[in-house]
């Protein structure tokens, strides 16, 4: 896999095409095996966000590639260039390795070559994949996904993730670390998306449940349940849940675990405070509820989240 192709064209996001550039492009000092041979594929000039790039070769080059990935796709509203899909295609029926970037996903997709595979992308574009392309089974819940021949990643920062994942494969654990130790990143990052999607309240003020979301947050403390939310809102069970589906689009007991998870992680970012008194600030009751349900819902146990987020003024 030493012949590495990016697939460029207008639209593409600067910073998936940089990430992939700098690891694919150089080989750290302590490398002595030999690295990658990078070119840049694509039509002349590429506009790319406010930068203007040159590539090295058309994207008919991309089907002599050993390894092809595809940069994140800025707006993701309008369907991708024909000649790119055409080539990212073609390129892995010749035997390449495709690897998409946050949501170079789509341009995958457009190409067949996502039917009937796990894949991911952004989280704040998997439902748009999901819709488009029903033959993709989206995973919005990990960084990266690998099928082989066909890789796909999450949302920016999770470019990183993949293309080290791509090292590691082809070169090792040690010389991925290492490449990892030049960039600053963590070799490798455990969990999944969920680590990183806030949980905001609905926007909308004059909606009937507008009073109750902020009274039920002062209390997460307390073991609150469907009832006491009804109660609090003056309607039966049955119609309050039925405007927190129109709301806030889940259940009211998943919505207060959302909000109880939430409440830990800013605890755990911001706090020393045990993952017992954590529990029981949030309405989990103990340590251990509270770890079963934050590892399902963020993917990576309490103490772990700790060391990744926790935050300069949490350490004082």
């Amino acid at each position: 896999m030493d012949t590495v192709a990016l697939a460029v064209t207008d639209g593409m996001l600067h910073f998936e095409l940089s990430v992939a550039y700098e690891i694919f492009g150089s080989a750290p000092d302590a490398v002595t095996t030999p690295w990658y041979r990078l070119s840049v594929c694509g039509t002349a000039p590429v506009r790319v966000g406010r930068f203007l790039l040159e590539p090295d070769h058309g994207l008919d080059r991309l089907r002599y590639a050993d390894t092809v990935i595809v940069p994140g796709w800025a707006d993701v509203d309008v369907d991708p260039p024909a000649d790119l899909v055409d080539a990212v295609r073609a390129a892995h029926e010749a035997g390449a390795r495709v690897a998409s970037l946050c949501t170079g996903a789509f341009v995958l997709a457009a190409a067949g070559l996502l039917d009937g595979k796990r894949a991911t992308t952004h989280w704040a574009h998997t439902d748009l994949l999901t819709d488009r392309h029903p033959r993709v089974s989206v995973d919005p819940d990990v960084l990266y996904v690998d099928n082989g021949s066909v890789l796909t990643s999450a949302g920016k920062a999770a470019a990183l993730d993949l293309c080290l994942h791509l090292v590691r494969l082809d070169h090792g654990s040690s010389v991925a670390n290492t490449v990892a130790r030049r960039l600053v990143v963590p070799p490798h990052r455990d969990g999944g998306q969920a680590q990183f999607v806030t949980t905001p309240l609905p926007a909308r003020t004059d909606h009937p449940l507008a009073a109750l979301f902020p009274w039920a947050l002062e209390r997460l403390d307390h073991p609150l349940s469907v009832e006491d939310l009804a109660r609090q809102a003056r309607m039966s069970s049955r119609n309050l849940g039925r405007h927190f589906r129109s709301v806030a689009g889940t259940t009211p007991l998943r919505w207060l675990l959302t909000q109880r998870i939430r409440r830990a992680q800013e605890l755990l970012e911001t706090t020393d405070d045990t993952v017992d008194a954590i529990a029981s600030a949030t309405g989990m009751g103990t340590a251990a509820t509270l770890r079963r349900h934050f590892n399902r819902a963020v993917g990576v146990p309490p103490d772990s989240y700790r060391r990744t987020f926790r935050s300069p003024a949490g350490r004082l």
